[in-house]
C-alpha cells in the first residue's frame, strides 16, 4: 500500500490494483490532457490534468464502498478499477473535442470498451479476477453499482465540482462531499441519499449551477474551444490528422500539429497561443433568439456562410456556437425519506427553483475578428430576427 498526497482529499491510499493500473500507458496519457479543455485562459490556475481527478474519483469511490457493507469485496475492487478508468476514454483537451470524436467515431468518452479488453489494462485487470466487460458497464452506469460512479450524483460529479473550485479559485464549488457519501446507500436497487444528507446535495446542485457560467461555460472558454475544434477540423478536412486517431492523442501532439499547419488551422492556433481570441458579436439567451435555434447546433456552417454573405467577409471569418439545451441531471437523483423515494426537485423547493433559473444560463454565441465586430453584430441580429418575440429564420433550407 503506497500513500499520495492530493491537494483536494488530502492522503490518498493506493494498493497494488491501482497502482498496477496507474501505470499503464492509458493512465500516464491523462497526466497530459487537461481536464478543463482551456478554461486556463481565464483561469490561470486550471492547469490540472484528467489524471488527478481519476485519482480523486477512485479515492471517493473507495471512501463509499468502504461503508456498504452488502458489496463484496471483488465488486468493490470492480467499482474501485471503474473509478480510476472512467476518464481513459477522454480525447484531447477533455470534452473540447468530444463533439468530433463522436462524430466520426460513434463513441463518447464513456465507451471504453475496446480500451479495456486488450494492452496492458486487460492483463493488469484478469491477474486480479476482474472483468473488462463489467468494468466497462460500471463506466457508463449500466449497472446497479455502476450509479456510484455515473449517475445523477456520483462520485465523478463530487471530485470535479471541488476540485475544479479548487484550481480555478472560483469560490462557488462548496460541496460537503464527505456528508453526502455518509448518507448514501442502496435501496430496491437503487443508489439514494438519505434525508440526513438532502442539504449536502442541494449544495452540489447550487455549486454545479454556479460553476456552470463561472466556469464551464464561460464566454472566453467557448470561444477559444469553439476556434479549437474549427481548427482540428479544418485538419481533417485536408486529411492532415485522421479523426479515428484523435482519440489516443495528447494535448501537446493536437497543438503541434495545429501549429504546423501553414493555412486557417495554423492561423487559428497561432491566435490561440497569442491570447487574440474572436470577439462577441452576439451572445443572447433562448429568450431572445427562440427554441428553434437548437435545430441549427449541426448546421453552423451554412448559418455562418450566410451572415459572411450579408457582411462582405470570408466566413472563416465568423464562429457560431449553439451549446445544447441546458440539463440537471441530478434534478432525477433519489432522496430517501420516512422509507419512500423522491426525487431530489420533489424534496427540496431550492433545487426546484434552480431548475427553472438554470435555463437562463444557456447562451448562444456569434463570434468574429475585433475588426468585423460590429457588422456581424448586425447582420447576426437580422438574421436572427432577434427584436421579434416569434423568431423566424432566413435559412429555410436547412
Amino acid at each position: 500500500m503506497k500513500v499520495i498526497r492530493d491537494p483536494v482529499h488530502g492522503y490518498i491510499e493506493l494498493d497494488q490494483l491501482v497502482l498496477s493500473l496507474i501505470d499503464t500507458p492509458q493512465m500516464q496519457r491523462l497526466r497530459r490532457i487537461q481536464q478543463l479543455g482551456l478554461s486556463n485562459l481565464v483561469y490561470p490556475g486550471a492547469n490540472h490534468t484528467r489524471f488527478e481527478h481519476s485519482l480523486g474519483v477512485m479515492h471517493l469511490a473507495t471512501t463509499l464502498t468502504s461503508q456498504l457493507n452488502s458489496i463484496e469485496k471483488d465488486e468493490k475492487d470492480e467499482i474501485r478499477a471503474a473509478a480510476l478508468l472512467h476518464d481513459v476514454g477522454h480525447g484531447p483537451l477533455s470534452h473540447v473535442t468530444e463533439s468530433i470524436i463522436k462524430q466520426y467515431t460513434r463513441q463518447r468518452h464513456e465507451d471504453v470498451k475496446p480500451i479495456l479488453k486488450k494492452g496492458e489494462i486487460a492483463e493488469i485487470l484478469d491477474e486480479h479476477g476482474l472483468d473488462p466487460v463489467t468494468i466497462a458497464d460500471h463506466i457508463k452506469g449500466e449497472t446497479s453499482l455502476g450509479k456510484i460512479v455515473n449517475s445523477e450524483i456520483d462520485v465523478d460529479r463530487m471530485d470535479y465540482l471541488v476540485r475544479d473550485a479548487h484550481y480555478t479559485g472560483v469560490a462557488f464549488g462548496l460541496v460537503d462531499h464527505a456528508r453526502l457519501i455518509h448518507e448514501m446507500q442502496f435501496y430496491e436497487d437503487n443508489l439514494v441519499v438519505g434525508l440526513g444528507g438532502l442539504k449536502a446535495a442541494e449544495s452540489l446542485l447550487v455549486s454545479r449551477f454556479l460553476m456552470h457560467p463561472s466556469v464551464y461555460y464561460h464566454h472566453v472558454s467557448r470561444i477559444a474551444e469553439t476556434m479549437f475544434t474549427r481548427a482540428v477540423q479544418d485538419l481533417i478536412n485536408k486529411k492532415t490528422l485522421d479523426p479515428f486517431k484523435l482519440r489516443q492523442m495528447e494535448d501537446a501532439r493536437l497543438f503541434e500539429m495545429i501549429r504546423a499547419d501553414e493555412g486557417y488551422a495554423g492561423e487559428l492556433g497561432k491566435r490561440l497561443d497569442e491570447r487574440r481570441l474572436y470577439k462577441r458579436a452576439l451572445h443572447v439567451g433562448i429568450d431572445v433568439v427562440g427554441e428553434n435555434v437548437l435545430r441549427y447546433r449541426g448546421k453552423v456552417d451554412r448559418v455562418e456562410n450566410e451572415i459572411a454573405e450579408m457582411v462582405g467577409i470570408d466566413s472563416s471569418e465568423i464562429l457560431i456556437d449553439i451549446p445544447k439545451r441546458p440539463e440537471i441531471a441530478e434534478m432525477k437523483a433519489l432522496i430517501k425519506v420516512d422509507g419512500k423515494m423522491l426525487r431530489l426537485d420533489e424534496a427540496s423547493n431550492i433545487v426546484a427553483t434552480i431548475e427553472n433559473a438554470h435555463q437562463d444560463n444557456w447562451r448562444m454565441g456569434v463570434y468574429t475578428i475585433k475588426e468585423h465586430r460590429e457588422s456581424v453584430r448586425k447582420a447576426a441580429q437580422e438574421f436572427f430576427d432577434t427584436k421579434k418575440g416569434t423568431k423566424q429564420f432566413r435559412l429555410t433550407d436547412l
